[in-house]
């Protein structure tokens, strides 16, 4: 059986067309002006961010408005096409295909921030601490990183159809084309998130929505 990153690589290829439908689900529209008002101002101005698994761009568009320049990555050159055109091009954002667990330090950007919106919750279990470890060395201490991910809404969101033996949630999901994809998706309380930066950052500040969480600290 493929591995779940494997997986998770192959279904957002297959989806990045369909990506941003997610988006446009009614009953999260009140909660995403917030978000998208809300986002920006946890960066300061004119610093450079680090984005991963930036997907389509859909925030990088609200975060590059306030950077100086941003590093956006994802391991789908399928969306990252997609982002390219819905990201105004006016050289301050690059956008890279890579690994989330092996960040790139540097392309000549010293990154004070970072930001990973809706990928954490497909981080096993094992490789949470793994990821967060490479997330703060790959930023320039003190920096301010967000996570932004969702919540589980019975109604709203794909059931779970099954749990693995680490714990790990799975979501069974369907594409427009009728493929079906098994796709982890953990749903972290805030005492997780706070026990997986523990020694890695500092001063985190959970926020919450109907549908969405955030979570943000300063790197170690």
């Amino acid at each position: 059986m493929p591995s779940s990153a494997q997986q998770m690589h192959g279904y957002y290829a297959a989806r990045a067309a369909e990506y941003d439908a997610v988006y446009r689900k009614p009953e999260c529209q009140a909660d995403l002006r917030a978000i998208e008002a809300w986002l920006p101002a946890r960066f300061d101005e004119g610093r450079a961010v680090l984005e991963v698994a930036c997907g389509t761009g859909y925030w990088t568009q609200f975060i590059a408005a306030r950077a100086s320049r941003m590093l956006a990555l994802d391991a789908a050159p399928e969306t990252l096409a997609i982002a390219k055109t819905q990201v105004p091009d006016d050289g301050r954002v690059e956008f890279v295909v890579g690994d989330a667990y092996a960040l790139p330090k540097g392309h000549g950007i010293a990154c004070h921030a970072a930001f990973a919106g809706f990928w954490f919750s497909h981080v096993p279990l094992s490789r949470r601490r793994e990821f967060l470890a490479g997330l703060a060395e790959a930023v320039e201490p003190g920096a301010r990183i967000v996570l932004i991910d969702n919540r589980f809404v019975a109604g709203s969101s794909t059931p779970l159809s099954e749990r693995d033996a680490e714990g790990n949630t799975y979501q069974l999901r369907t594409l427009n084309d009728g493929s079906r994809h098994r796709v982890l998706k953990n749903f972290p309380s805030q005492a997780e998130l706070e026990a997986a930066i523990e020694g890695l950052g500092a001063s985190p500040v959970f926020t919450q929505w109907q549908y969405f969480w955030a979570f943000e600290y300063v790197a170690a």
